[in-house]
């Protein structure tokens, strides 16, 4: 008798699984439970006066940071309290280690140094009058020395993506940007908000022409009315009363005309790559406010200006920055790391040294979007480990405070 046939079953094939596997890294975790990815001990004027002194005593005590600016004198209501929400941000962001805050009087010194003291890190703060620069100086030494000492001994600890604040930002835009370097930084958004990062977008008057859409990427209706109330905030309240006949050579830029964009509309559409193709915000921010409904991916209503917008980003505690350009933006931030990548293969060739991550190989259909992506959360874990990117290379800390109207 023949024999029975053997019973055979095909083999599924099996699960595809995505490559991009969840990255972890080695980062400083405060007392407030924040995560940072720099160890800096900063000197913080509370006021332009108090500039010198500042850089005084980071000329002293090498390794500290100052960080100078041109406000903090007259101003008051609303300004009055972002000037002071993005000082104690700047203090409280969790790549500070310790703060020394040095103000003209010692009433609003006093203030800041209050905010900063809430998340458990050292911060002392001294007043100029009544003692004078040589004596604040010298004492303001003391200390700064004193915390970077204890600083330097502080140790890495193992973290997650969960861990980790991302804003991002695009700057100098052209063609390249819409098509490849800001979708490059929404595949990276959207694997990251899948992970349980925080994440963060702003640029308010650089929206507009796509304002409609962005509204629709709210979590809710309701969110997303929140963001349009917003943005025709911004248009009544700063654009409409002192634009011109138009925004031209702002939005867009001569750079961005000779890089391809026309319009806002172009330029706006483009901008909105940055926030990927699935994730949705959580809430709409003002501006250097801190996110309170936990990970997510976030708006902050802030300035289209680079300087303006990332100092605003850090102040509200986020640690590392992801930044596209075009044309070649060269931005960098005291306190939180800039990363910034190109798909204009000129900039990458004419600009390099500012360039931390090239994906023109995408427009030469030689890189995927989604390895694009892969390498831009290489370089940002590496840069979490320790890597220095471009702009702290070479010495880019363009610190710059969003003022709403003139002091008294």
């Amino acid at each position: 008798m023949a024999g029975k046939a053997k019973k055979t079953t095909a083999k599924r094939a099996p699960a595809r699984r995505s490559r991009t596997r969840k990255p972890a890294f080695m980062g400083w975790r405060r007392k407030n439970g924040r995560v940072g990815i720099r160890n800096h001990v900063i000197i913080l004027p509370l006021d332009d006066l108090s500039n010198a002194a500042s850089e005084s005593v980071a000329n002293n005590i090498k390794g500290t940071l100052a960080i100078p600016h041109s406000y903090g004198r007259l101003q008051f209501g609303e300004d009055l309290e972002l000037h002071f929400r993005t000082l104690i941000g700047t203090g409280s962001n969790p790549n500070v280690a310790a703060v020394i805050v040095i103000g003209i009087e010692p009433e609003w010194t006093g203030r800041v140094v209050k905010g900063i003291a809430k998340t458990g890190k050292p911060v002392t703060g001294f007043a100029i009058e009544k003692h004078g620069d040589i004596r604040t100086v010298a004492e303001a030494s003391r200390k700064a020395k004193e915390y970077l000492q204890w600083a330097s001994e502080q140790e890495r600890r193992k973290c997650q993506v969960r861990d980790l604040w991302v804003s991002v930002k695009c700057g100098e835009s052209d063609t390249t940007s819409g098509l490849a370097s800001n979708p490059t930084v929404g595949n990276v958004i959207d694997k990251f908000d899948a992970w349980g990062a925080t994440t963060c977008f702003g640029e308010t008057s650089e929206i507009t022409g796509a304002e409609l859409n962005c509204a629709e990427r709210g979590k809710t209706k309701k969110i997303g009315r929140k963001f349009l109330n917003t943005w025709q905030a911004y248009m009544d309240e700063v654009i409409e009363p002192n634009k011109t006949d138009d925004l031209s050579d702002s939005q867009p830029t001569k750079g961005n005309i000779e890089g391809g964009l026309t319009t806002i509309e172009e330029k706006a559409f483009g901008n909105l790559e940055k926030i990927g193709k699935k994730t949705k915000y959580i809430d709409v921010l003002g501006p250097a406010e801190t996110p309170r409904k936990g990970p997510g991916l976030y708006f902050m209503d802030s300035s289209s200006a680079a300087a303006e917008c990332v100092t605003l980003q850090a102040a509200a505690g986020f640690v590392v920055h992801l930044f596209p350009t075009g044309q070649g933006n060269i931005i960098g931030n005291p306190i939180e790391p800039v990363i910034k990548l190109s798909a204009n293969p000129r900039t990458v060739r004419t600009m390099g040294e500012h360039v931390d991550l090239d994906v023109s190989g995408i427009l030469r259909r030689e890189m995927t979007l989604n390895k694009a992506g892969d390498a831009l959360i290489d370089i940002t874990m590496r840069t979490c480990n320790g890597r220095l990117t471009a702009a702290e290379t070479l010495g880019h800390r363009e610190f710059v405070l969003t003022k709403l109207y003139r002091s008294a």
